[in-house]
């Protein structure tokens, strides 16, 4: 696997070694220990799994905070999407910053976002199937958003009108969120 340190403190892009051959691939998705030898340590409990049926489909940007923060390890695993990490860290040098990262079935690659991001994706394609690990439980009490077009952030997401759920759409602004992360 290659490690791809992003401007992002911890934000990672992950490049697997692919075994292909006339009969399809393989591919290692996971290995703590490879993990652990690049210097990235996580003990991940949950794993999520979600598809968007049509192109356009916007998810985020979610957060938890506090004690139920959140490092996932993303990976699109059919069709392909524009992923976004977000720095909701207010200590960070790069609070407030961003990184998008094409993930798709194609080219295998994965994100890792840690603690203190919020987190969201577009569709590029129609039904794709979305797949992330995280290092934490969901919490229903902790979670939390910013709104996907929230000029502070300014994320060039590449759709001018997106497929939004209720929830995504009534997003505050960052200025009116205490992220926590």
């Amino acid at each position: 696997m290659t490690v791809i340190q992003t401007k992002l403190e911890g934000c990672c892009i992950l490049e697997p070694q692919v075994f292909s051959d006339h009969r399809g691939f393989f591919f290692e998705s996971w290995s703590k220990r490879d993990m652990e030898q690049a210097g990235l340590f996580y003990d991940f409990v949950q794993d999520n799994h979600s598809m968007s049926a049509v192109k356009g489909t916007l998810r985020g940007i979610h957060f938890q905070r506090g004690e139920h923060a959140q490092a996932k390890l993303v990976r699109c695993v059919s069709g392909a999407v524009l992923d976004v990490a977000v720095d909701l860290r207010p200590a960070s040098p790069t609070y407030k910053q961003w990184v998008a990262v094409e993930l798709s079935a194609e080219n295998k690659r994965q994100l890792l976002i840690p603690r203190g991001f919020g987190h969201g994706f577009v569709t590029l394609t129609d039904e794709a199937e979305f797949l992330y690990k995280a290092d934490n439980y969901y919490a229903p009490e902790a979670e939390g958003g910013v709104r996907w077009d929230d000029p502070e952030l300014d994320i060039q997401w590449g759709v001018a009108e997106p497929i939004l759920s209720q929830r995504d759409a009534a997003a505050p602004w960052l200025r009116d969120v205490e992220t926590g992360c």
